[in-house]
């Protein structure tokens, strides 16, 4: 038995969450609906611009995680946060909600703590801005290689691509984790990482790793292509499973030639930060209990719908009772 059921590198990012207006956003030169980062003195102003500010801990794979044990398997987290207030409140909250966070605080650096601006309109839609701080300095010094033995499944986000040294960890961990016969992926992140580094996305992707979890977009943009089969296509042929988040339309996911494509009933989201995440959580629950394709699917499906039911990136509510009620487990 190893220690962990699944590992996640990611960025250490504490979630700052408000609710506002169209007319705030244009007012703060806000862009609806994407992710963009900020630097520090911008990350200060839309901070002091925020009214009934939520705090939770946050970034992409540390929210899958937490989803993930959640749901009742053993997880753990590599990121990296300060020794100040928002960097202790960070760890903490993850320990206490059953998540190993794996690194001490960093105080060797004058870089704060990772926050991102999760502005949430009325119509659900987040426009989230990051100011990244201390955890895009995580490197290669800080995969401990016996906690990457240690894991079945490592879940890699793909926002670390943006310096190398948070690539060489990527690989340091990918490595370590499947010589000793676990499953190591990724989640592309967003289309804009995509343009980036699509070069080096793909050659991980097709010698590193052995999944991929990315939407439609992003899986359409890692190929240059507006056809979606295409672009599926060539994913599944560097790829041994391959999972597309279509939105509404639901998920495709293809696994040595298996091809699942998984409908859902839309729903008007409250806030839909995270859905992704939790989808991704709910599969990745599926893929290390060993359920098949369609199971797994269905439960990231369900993460999703219930993150988006309310304001924040986690879940709410006991999703192992939904599972069974669904007959899932």
């Amino acid at each position: 038995m190893k220690k962990y059921n699944v590992l996640g590198i990611g960025n250490a990012v504490v979630d700052v969450i408000s609710q506002s207006s169209d007319m705030f956003l244009e007012k703060m030169n806000i862009e609806k609906g994407i992710m963009q980062l900020v630097d520090r003195d911008r990350g200060e102003l839309l901070y002091n611009s925020m009214d009934n500010r939520k705090q939770a801990p946050g970034g992409s794979v540390a929210n899958t995680i937490a989803g993930i044990g959640a749901l009742g398997l053993k997880t753990g987290f590599i990121g990296k946060v300060g020794t100040d207030e928002l960097g202790v409140f960070y760890r903490d909250t993850m320990e206490e909600n059953g998540t190993d966070f794996v690194n001490n605080l960093s105080d060797k650096s004058e870089l704060p703590t990772s926050r991102s601006m999760i502005f949430v309109s009325d119509d659900g839609e987040r426009s989230m801005n990051t100011y990244l701080g201390i955890s895009a300095e995580l490197g290669p010094e800080d995969v401990n290689l016996e906690v990457a033995a240690s894991a079945d499944i490592v879940f890699l986000e793909g926002y670390l691509f943006d310096k190398d040294k948070g690539k060489e960890a990527f690989i340091k961990l990918a490595k370590e984790c499947r010589a000793a016969g676990g499953l190591s992926g990724i989640a592309i992140s967003d289309p804009f990482c995509v343009e980036r580094h699509r070069a080096d996305f793909l050659s991980l992707i097709k010698n590193e790793l052995d999944y991929v979890i990315g939407n439609k977009e992003e899986i359409m943009a890692l190929f240059e292509t507006d056809n979606f089969e295409s672009a599926l296509s060539k994913a599944v042929d560097i790829s041994p499973l391959v999972v597309c988040t279509r939105s509404s339309e639901g998920v495709t996911a293809i696994q040595e030639g298996n091809r699942v494509d998984f409908r859902v009933e839309p729903v008007i989201p409250v806030d839909a930060t995270g859905a992704g995440d939790q989808f991704a959580a709910g599969f990745l629950y599926g893929l290390a209990t060993h359920a098949n394709l369609e199971t797994a699917c269905s439960m990231g499906c369900l993460c999703a719908e219930e993150v988006i039911g309310h304001i924040g990136p986690r879940p709410q509510i006991r999703l192992l009772d939904k599972f069974s009620e669904m007959k899932l487990i």
